[in-house]
């Protein structure tokens, strides 16, 4: 897991004429270009395998890797990737964009499929890191409600969970380091929304009293980010995240369930 929040800034630039919509279709315009007209079939094939190739890459190495590993591992040269990306905080939002919505869909998945809270949340979890959208994780998204000075406060948990006293999310801009390049974060609605959903598991669980009282979305999101270790070997990966995951539901339950 390579999660480097150094890396990001929502105000980081975009593509030029604002063209950094999500895939997902938010009304706001492809994030690869203004184009309208259907792509060649080789064009379109080699998106889609710059876009898998950039998935994997910044999945193993985080998303500070460069973009020559991305064009390497999807088998291309540099400029096709340019030609369809402009920049690097282009990619890299396509790439945060479509996992943040992927795992929003996996939370609301669960929350309307599965009546005991329990069962919902260990399906979301479950769900969520075999697909490994977990390493993909903005960090904006991990940190959220962490105070400005990097302190740490008793009531400032990240992200910080709903109550009664903080009814909001609230998103807190980072800082990215000045020597450090800047790549451009998953918008704010689309993390907004990825932590209400949660927001919702974590709520239902710990009424029901099956969750212990102290988990945040926090823990949860955490959870997702860590229990999908990247390993060479898929069949050792997948076991070995199925029992990190089982270890990590045990901590999250209730002691009197």
């Amino acid at each position: 897991m390579h999660i480097q929040d150094s890396h990001w800034s929502t105000a980081s630039a975009i593509a030029p004429g604002g063209a950094v919509g999500a895939a997902g279709g938010n009304g706001r315009g492809p994030l690869d270009g203004s184009r309208t007209t259907p792509l060649r079939v080789d064009a379109q094939r080699n998106l889609e395998h710059v876009l898998r190739a950039a998935r994997e890459v910044f999945g193993e190495l985080g998303y500070g890797a460069p973009m020559e590993d991305v064009a390497r591992r999807a088998r291309v040269g540099v400029g096709t990737v340019y030609r369809r990306f402009p920049s690097k905080d282009v990619l890299v939002r396509r790439i945060a964009e479509e996992e943040t919505s992927r795992l929003t869909d996996q939370a609301r998945t669960a929350l309307g499929q599965e009546e005991e809270p329990w069962s919902a949340l260990s399906r979301f979890l479950r769900t969520s890191v075999a697909s490994g959208a977990g390493r993909l994780l903005p960090p904006q998204v991990l940190r959220v409600g962490v105070p400005e000075d990097g302190s740490e406060t008793d009531g400032a948990r990240v992200p910080q969970q709903r109550s009664q006293l903080t009814p909001e999310l609230r998103l807190v801009e980072q800082r990215p380091a000045p020597e450090e390049e800047v790549i451009a974060a998953v918008d704010d609605a689309g993390a907004a929304t990825l932590l209400e959903v949660v927001g919702r598991l974590v709520d239902r669980a710990r009424a029901a009293g099956v969750l212990r009282a102290d988990v945040t979305v926090a823990d949860v999101l955490l959870v997702i980010a860590t229990a999908a270790p990247s390993l060479p070997d898929p069949a050792q990966q997948a076991a070995a995240s199925a029992r990190l995951l089982d270890i990590l539901l045990e901590g999250l339950r209730s002691r009197t369930v």
